[in-house]
Protein backbone atom coordinates (compact mmCIF):
# COMPACT_ATOMS: atom_id res chain seq x y z
CA UNK A 1 0.00 0.00 0.00
CA UNK A 2 1.59 3.43 -0.92
CA UNK A 3 1.85 6.35 1.74
CA UNK A 4 -1.05 7.98 -0.23
CA UNK A 5 -3.62 4.98 -0.07
CA UNK A 6 -2.46 4.84 3.98
CA UNK A 7 -3.14 8.58 4.15
CA UNK A 8 -6.52 7.84 2.58
CA UNK A 9 -7.32 5.38 4.46
CA UNK A 10 -6.77 6.54 7.08
CA UNK A 11 -8.59 9.49 6.94
CA UNK A 12 -11.74 7.41 5.87
CA UNK A 13 -11.48 5.75 8.82
CA UNK A 14 -11.28 9.07 10.81
CA UNK A 15 -14.52 10.21 9.18
CA UNK A 16 -16.44 6.79 9.23
CA UNK A 17 -15.58 6.95 13.49
CA UNK A 18 -17.08 10.74 13.05
CA UNK A 19 -20.25 9.44 11.28
CA UNK A 20 -20.78 6.78 13.94
CA UNK A 21 -20.48 8.56 16.46
CA UNK A 22 -22.89 11.30 15.13
CA UNK A 23 -25.28 8.16 14.30
CA UNK A 24 -24.90 6.55 17.85
CA UNK A 25 -25.99 10.55 19.42
CA UNK A 26 -29.00 10.37 16.43
CA UNK A 27 -30.35 7.60 18.57
CA UNK A 28 -28.92 4.43 16.19
CA UNK A 29 -27.42 1.22 17.12
CA UNK A 30 -24.27 0.55 15.31
CA UNK A 31 -23.90 -3.23 13.84
CA UNK A 32 -21.17 -3.63 12.09
CA UNK A 33 -18.50 -0.88 10.24
CA UNK A 34 -16.31 -1.46 7.33
CA UNK A 35 -18.43 -4.71 5.92
CA UNK A 36 -16.87 -6.37 3.04
CA UNK A 37 -18.12 -8.75 0.14
CA UNK A 38 -16.64 -9.67 -3.08
CA UNK A 39 -19.07 -6.87 -4.25
CA UNK A 40 -17.80 -3.95 -2.09
CA UNK A 41 -17.60 -2.54 1.43
CA UNK A 42 -20.77 -0.91 3.36
CA UNK A 43 -19.36 1.77 5.72
CA UNK A 44 -21.62 1.86 8.26
CA UNK A 45 -24.69 -0.75 9.21
CA UNK A 46 -26.67 0.42 11.99
CA UNK A 47 -30.21 0.16 13.27
CA UNK A 48 -32.75 3.04 13.46
CA UNK A 49 -35.53 1.65 15.44
CA UNK A 50 -36.43 -1.02 13.22
CA UNK A 51 -34.94 -0.21 10.13
CA UNK A 52 -31.82 -1.54 8.75
CA UNK A 53 -29.31 1.21 7.66
CA UNK A 54 -27.02 0.73 5.31
CA UNK A 55 -24.77 3.82 5.31
CA UNK A 56 -21.81 5.00 2.96
CA UNK A 57 -19.58 7.92 4.52
CA UNK A 58 -18.84 10.63 2.22
CA UNK A 59 -16.30 13.34 3.21
CA UNK A 60 -15.06 16.98 1.09
CA UNK A 61 -12.73 19.49 2.46
CA UNK A 62 -14.36 22.00 0.13
CA UNK A 63 -17.85 22.38 -1.32
CA UNK A 64 -16.66 24.18 -4.02
CA UNK A 65 -16.46 20.94 -6.63
CA UNK A 66 -19.60 19.63 -5.55
CA UNK A 67 -21.34 18.19 -2.35
CA UNK A 68 -19.97 14.92 -1.09
CA UNK A 69 -23.20 12.83 -1.23
CA UNK A 70 -23.33 13.78 -5.16
CA UNK A 71 -19.72 11.35 -5.37
CA UNK A 72 -22.62 8.47 -4.65
CA UNK A 73 -23.25 7.59 -8.39
CA UNK A 74 -25.50 4.57 -9.85
CA UNK A 75 -22.90 2.29 -9.55
CA UNK A 76 -21.79 3.04 -6.25
CA UNK A 77 -25.34 2.69 -5.74
CA UNK A 78 -25.72 -1.17 -7.35
CA UNK A 79 -22.15 -2.12 -5.43
CA UNK A 80 -24.05 -0.89 -2.04
CA UNK A 81 -27.29 -3.07 -2.95
CA UNK A 82 -25.79 -6.14 -4.00
CA UNK A 83 -22.85 -6.11 -0.35
CA UNK A 84 -26.12 -4.88 1.62
CA UNK A 85 -28.05 -8.44 -0.26
CA UNK A 86 -25.05 -10.28 0.79
CA UNK A 87 -25.02 -9.12 4.44
CA UNK A 88 -28.29 -10.17 4.59
CA UNK A 89 -28.08 -13.50 3.06
CA UNK A 90 -25.10 -14.42 6.03
CA UNK A 91 -27.27 -12.40 8.54
CA UNK A 92 -30.22 -14.16 9.08
CA UNK A 93 -31.37 -12.12 12.16
CA UNK A 94 -31.89 -8.96 10.19
CA UNK A 95 -34.21 -10.48 7.25
CA UNK A 96 -37.15 -9.34 8.25
CA UNK A 97 -36.29 -5.71 8.52
CA UNK A 98 -36.89 -2.76 6.80
CA UNK A 99 -34.13 -1.56 4.75
CA UNK A 100 -32.99 1.89 4.06
CA UNK A 101 -29.66 3.33 2.29
CA UNK A 102 -28.43 6.63 4.01
CA UNK A 103 -25.44 8.82 2.95
CA UNK A 104 -23.82 10.94 5.99
CA UNK A 105 -22.03 13.69 3.77
CA UNK A 106 -19.15 15.44 5.88
CA UNK A 107 -17.77 18.56 4.86
CA UNK A 108 -15.53 20.97 6.59
CA UNK A 109 -16.19 24.52 7.72
CA UNK A 110 -14.30 27.64 7.14
CA UNK A 111 -12.97 26.63 10.65
CA UNK A 112 -12.49 23.29 10.04
CA UNK A 113 -14.90 21.79 11.88
CA UNK A 114 -17.08 19.01 10.43
CA UNK A 115 -20.58 19.95 9.20
CA UNK A 116 -23.02 16.43 8.90
CA UNK A 117 -25.72 16.17 5.98
CA UNK A 118 -27.62 13.13 6.90
CA UNK A 119 -29.75 12.08 3.88
CA UNK A 120 -32.36 9.52 4.88
CA UNK A 121 -33.27 6.92 2.07
CA UNK A 122 -30.64 8.23 -0.24
CA UNK A 123 -31.43 5.97 -2.66
CA UNK A 124 -33.91 2.94 -3.26
CA UNK A 125 -33.43 -0.54 -4.97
Amino acid sequence: MSDYEKSSHAQGQHYEGLAATYLIQHGLNIIQRNYRCRGGEIDIIALDHNTLCFIEVRFRRQQQFGQAAETVDRRKQQRLLQCAKHFLVSHAQYQQHFCRFDVIAITLDSRQQAQYHWLKAAFTE
